[in-house]
């Protein structure tokens, strides 16, 4: 969960010189935010240890999660 995560993206899509791409916007908010990067890390990790055998829940990797959420607001910005 990234608080104000529609701030960030917008002072990443701005930020951006080249074409804002998603993947561009995945570099640039590594750059901009680590501590938000190390967060989605450490919830994902704290996840994969609490889950009990035979009881999964999929949680996405953080850098899937982070790219899907990149990507809705990029749409979003597009309509």
């Amino acid at each position: 969960m990234i608080l104000n995560k529609e701030e960030k993206f917008k002072h990443v899509f701005d930020t951006l010189k080249e074409k804002q791409t998603e993947q561009s916007m995945f570099n640039m908010f590594l750059e901009n935010y680590p501590e938000d990067w190390k967060q989605l890390k450490i919830t994902f990790s704290k996840f994969n240890r609490s889950k009990q055998f035979g009881k999964t829940i999929p949680l996405p990797k953080p850098e899937q999660s982070l790219r899907k959420e990149i990507r809705v607001w990029l749409k979003k910005q597009h309509l």
